[in-house]
């Protein structure tokens, strides 16, 4: 457990060393004239390839990246020629760094993107649009911004449905509460996809247990040490009425188990989201009870092979069906009984994937609530 306190330690060092390679890959970017969109380009024989991400200190991000350096690597391209545009959980340096990149590439970028918020995601999809470049984003948009409405440039975007598998964790929580007792909830940033889903499926599951009683919900940003404070804010306001905890993403539930352990509290049940290498092996130990796996890494792989193969012109997006433009990603839950197979299975080495098999993992067209 002592790398809970290393990786808090280690973050703020990390993010400005981070800072210095998102600036360094646009570094020399110079102002060229935006290509308009609906004119006719060839297909790019060899596009930069770009990940937009929020931070590589956190492990789910790294294991994106990872997924996108690995798709650059079966190119026969360096792992260097993955553009990383790192944007430390800020909407305006996100924009801001894809239109840099466009200034000086224009039609040649095959970007993976996810735009931060939803509000963000338009002005990017349209700054690329505008570029006649491509790009495919993950996790955040509106409901009412789509793929096929914006041609070819718009490949993809996928995310996943996290109310159910939500609600399953909270669920396994409850049962090990008990059935009784108060329960705190960790949200990620209010206005991203997987913080709103996450939170409905932790509400659902309260419907089934009426002697649960839900004292506090708060936002930590998915933010390790911004979870440690609000934990431990829980702990002063609720005490002893705190008998689990349900944490949107691993890397808050990081915080919270160092918020506890400073209170001698060793055996509080938590679940979390995302299934980082750490907390599957703190399920396989017992200190989290469950975690959600998205596959992050075919998820940074497959986003950027997208984004590349429609720039090239392998595949025409426009001729493809709904549900290869916007759909599901895969989810996996994670329980103490089989985290240890599991572990070997996706943890321990990642699998080979054919990153021209766009769609293998997808779990179908994305289903809009009226």
């Amino acid at each position: 457990m002592s790398f809970i306190k290393n990786y808090i330690e280690q973050q703020t060092l990390n993010r400005r060393s981070l800072l210095l390679l998102s600036a360094y890959g646009l570094c020399g970017m110079t102002t060229a004239a935006t290509l308009g969109s609906g004119v006719a380009r060839a297909a790019a024989q060899n596009p930069k390839i770009a990940w937009s991400y929020r931070d590589r200190t956190n492990p789910y991000w790294n294991s994106i990246v990872s997924g996108g350096e690995a798709f650059v690597r079966s190119l026969g391209k360096s792992t260097s020629d993955l553009i990383n545009l790192i944007n430390e959980g800020s909407s305006e340096k996100s924009l801001s760094d894809i239109k840099s990149l466009l200034s000086r590439y224009g039609s040649e970028v095959a970007l993976a993107a996810d735009p931060n918020d939803m509000p963000n995601c338009r002005p990017v999809v349209e700054a690329v649009s505008r570029a006649g470049a491509y790009v495919s984003t993950i996790w955040n948009k509106t409901d009412d911004l789509h793929p096929w409405d914006f041609g070819d440039n718009y490949v993809s975007h996928m995310t996943w449905s996290d109310v159910g598998p939500s609600e399953q964790t909270a669920r396994l929580l409850f049962d090990a509460m008990g059935g009784k007792g108060g329960v705190v909830h960790l949200g990620g940033i209010a206005s991203n996809n997987p913080a709103i889903e996450r939170l409905e499926g932790f509400k659902n599951a309260l419907k089934a247990y009426p002697n649960i009683e839900f004292l506090a919900v708060q936002a930590a940003d998915w933010d390790t040490q911004k979870a440690n404070q609000v934990m431990s804010g829980f702990l002063t306001r609720y005490g002893d009425a705190i008998k689990g905890v349900h944490c949107a993403s691993d890397t808050m539930a990081y915080g919270v188990i160092e918020a506890l352990r400073a209170e001698g509290i060793e055996d509080m049940p938590i679940v979390s989201y995302d299934g980082n290498p750490q907390a599957v092996e703190l399920v396989t130990k017992g200190k989290i009870l469950a975690t959600v796996f998205t596959n992050p890494h075919w998820a940074g792989g497959i986003t950027a092979a997208l984004a590349y193969y429609a720039a090239t012109g392998f595949f025409k997006p426009s001729a493809e069906p709904k549900e290869h433009r916007e759909f599901y990603g895969p989810t996996t839950l994670v329980t103490t009984k089989d985290a240890q197979v599991f572990k070997t299975k996706y943890i321990d080495t990642n699998p080979t994937y054919d990153w021209k098999d766009f769609w293998s993992l997808g779990k179908g067209q994305i289903k809009y609530r009226s």
